[in-house]
């Protein structure tokens, strides 16, 4: 028996780090940090750039398309928001700015069956509150 659908959806809790992310997408634009000294991307939001150490950075607004590089298909259990939208399948998507660039989301109205490495993949945002 599946549990039953929760309303609200689970929402992150921004920081004062990852706050432009999500503001970002509250705009529907996707914004990731960039080293402003050697101009490497970085996600997950982070405080110093995993190449040089340096702590200047800019958010820069991206394409959002990409390549699927791997996914999984999620089954119940899970959070009761998405009792009744699995199985889903939750992707990982490698940005064109950058091979190492990559993101993780769900798929929407999509088939596992029929997804394949390599596919190309487009951001798309779902307001799911006002905020």
């Amino acid at each position: 028996m599946r549990p039953t659908p929760a309303p609200d959806p689970p929402l992150p809790e921004a920081d004062e780090l990852s706050e432009p992310f999500w503001e970002g997408c509250r705009e529907h634009r996707l914004c990731i940090q960039r080293c402003d000294a050697c101009g490497h991307w970085r996600h997950y939001p982070r405080p110093s750039c995993p190449k040089c150490l340096s702590l200047d950075f800019s958010w820069t607004e991206v394409s959002g398309h990409g390549t699927l590089a791997s996914w999984v298909v999620a089954h119940p259990p899970v959070l009761p928001y998405f009792a009744d939208k699995v199985p889903l399948p939750v992707v990982l998507v490698e940005l064109d700015e950058a091979s190492h660039l990559r993101l993780v989301g769900g798929l929407r109205e999509a088939d596992a069956a029929t997804l394949e490495i390599g596919m190309r993949r487009e951001v798309v945002f779902e307001d799911v509150t006002e905020d």
